[in-house]
């Protein structure tokens, strides 16, 4: 099987696991998104130093994962290139901040050493929480959530139709990449000489499908805006849950 075909399976998956049953998945979007998007201000707003509290805040990943019943390795598997970026963000730190802060043996431990990892964690657990929230949530029940907190409807909009027909792009470079080593057998990838070729016709046919897609929704009465809607209404647990977890990553925090 390709990466591409990969990729497919992985974005069905994901679906399936949101709308499947569960504790975590039953909790109200919106609720879901503040904590979220309060535990990644809180996460980076760490000091760059500050390894030992921010380490702390993994406590909410791990109950997360725990009450949602969320594979690490799935996790890893799936969001492992963007892991790595996170992690390399900060790899040039040591290089430049030679200051001195302990002794571990004879290793001289630096604070570029020290901000190095803790950018690392901070990338870490920030994908880790917005992977939480996407595997637990579907993006219809985001994209509601976020025009609850009066996020722009142009935004919202085009969050949900790149994640709604992600699928129709990836099939159509799988189809374009299979026509090519249909006419190259025994070449291993696509040569770099037909790249520029590719990514224009491949514009060009997500051009042309858009503008197939939006027809069609003018056609269905389409007037600029997707009326979401959520399918229960949130109550005090709800509510509940997004106060405790605020307060306990509040305390964390101030610790």
């Amino acid at each position: 099987m390709s990466r591409i075909s990969d990729a497919i399976t992985d974005l069905h998956k994901m679906d399936m696991e949101a709308g499947k049953a569960g504790w975590l998945q039953g909790i109200h979007p919106l609720p879901k998104l503040l904590v979220t998007l309060i535990f990644i201000l809180l996460t980076v707003s760490f000091g760059k130093y500050d390894l030992s509290g921010l380490l702390k805040m993994g406590i909410y990943l791990i109950v997360l994962f725990v009450m949602g019943d969320i594979s690490v390795k799935l996790l890893l598997k799936r969001m492992k290139v963007v892991l790595l970026f996170v992690c390399l963000v900060g790899i040039a730190n040591p290089f430049f901040d030679r200051k001195l802060m302990f002794l571990l043996g004879e290793l001289e431990v630096t604070g570029g050493m020290i901000s190095a990892v803790t950018l690392m964690f901070k990338g870490i657990f920030a994908v880790s929480a917005s992977y939480a929230l996407m595997v637990t949530t579907s993006m219809e029940d985001i994209c509601y959530a976020l025009r609850k907190l009066c996020i722009p409807k142009m935004f919202v909009t085009i969050l949900m139709l790149v994640y709604r027909y992600i699928i129709l792009f990836l099939k159509e470079t799988e189809r374009m990449t299979d026509a090519y080593m249909l006419r190259a057998p025994g070449q291993k990838g696509v040569h770099y000489k037909a790249w520029g070729t590719m990514i224009g016709q491949l514009l060009l046919r997500s051009m042309d499908r858009a503008q197939t897609v939006y027809d069609s929704m003018m056609l269905r009465g389409y007037n600029g805006e997707f009326y979401l809607r959520c399918k229960h209404k949130a109550g005090n647990g709800d509510y509940l849950y997004m106060l405790v977890w605020t307060a306990v990553l509040t305390f964390i925090r101030a610790m």
